[in-house]
């Protein structure tokens, strides 16, 4: 596996890869997880060289977040990746990502509101802006995400299709089933913030969002079902519910009872000082 954190050997390792066949692209955050090596592999199955990047985005965290406090564990997320058979670890410096001087943000309204968008300002803009960035710098056949961030994933094949991007085409940038702790859990680099009671009441985030899935689903009115959920959250450890909303798949718009388009249950709930998201289908 090479290793790679400036733009000029970059360039020169992608075209020998993708003379070779098509290149898929895994970006990240590091601090990997089973969730990441899971589209690793999904990408393997896809694609002759697996790219993965590792970058810790400051322009995607807000002024009070926990930019600093994210874990940053190259070595073994090097390690990690070359067990898995990755072909390309680009892990840039900040200074090469945002080199002096730099002024371009993109931003993508519409799909960014609410949720996510709302709950932390500019942060679509920061994801946007470097996912394009990192898609103009790999240039890769396919890129794999993870549907744990679904309305990141809204986003960022929102941004593909309104700028053109062909490195990777907007079909070619694939959502991927969150992985699961064996009680449910999505799992999330953040999860290791949690303590040893926090991660036990942690499980009750699922829990609650099944239930009120099931009631939905048995005609329970949306509202009645999402006020069940927060009270669920409120009662099983978690100190905040940033937003508990049933939205639509692809135009992320709010949503107040079954419709035309499909719906899912979307959850940002804090436990401790962790912000923990989910989503799942209604």
């Amino acid at each position: 596996m090479q290793t790679i954190s400036q733009l000029v050997p970059l360039r020169s390792a992608v075209d020998a890869l993708r003379a070779d066949g098509p290149l898929a692209l895994v970006p990240t955050m590091g601090a990997l997880h089973e969730g990441h090596l899971t589209l690793v592999r999904e990408a393997r199955k896809r694609a002759a060289h697996v790219a993965v990047s590792i970058f810790v985005n400051p322009r995607q965290f807000g002024p009070n977040e926990d930019l600093d406090a994210y874990p940053r564990q190259l070595a073994r997320d090097s390690a990690l990746l070359e067990a898995e058979g990755v072909s390309l670890l680009w892990a840039p410096t900040v200074e090469a990502m945002y080199p002096a001087g730099y002024a371009t943000n993109i931003s993508v309204s519409g799909v960014s509101d609410g949720l996510c968008g709302a709950a932390r300002p500019g942060h679509f803009d920061g994801v946007a802006t470097v996912v394009c960035k990192l898609f103009n710098q790999v240039r890769p056949d396919m890129a794999l995400f993870g549907e744990k961030d679904w309305q990141q994933l809204a986003v960022i094949r929102r941004m593909a299709r309104d700028l053109d991007l062909t490195a990777p085409h907007v079909d070619a940038i694939i959502g991927v089933p969150t992985v699961r702790e064996a009680d449910g859990l999505a799992m999330s680099s953040r999860n290791a913030y949690l303590d040893a009671d926090q991660r036990a009441q942690a499980a009750c985030l699922p829990r609650a969002m099944q239930a009120a899935i099931a009631a939905m689903r048995g005609g329970t009115a949306y509202a009645a079902a999402l006020d069940a959920l927060r009270a669920d959250l409120l009662a099983g450890g978690f100190h905040t519910v940033d937003y508990a909303e049933v939205r639509g798949a692809d135009s992320i718009a709010l949503l107040d009872g079954p419709g035309s388009e499909a719906g899912r249950l979307f959850v940002a709930a804090r436990i401790g000082s962790t912000r923990l998201i989910d989503n799942q289908p209604v």
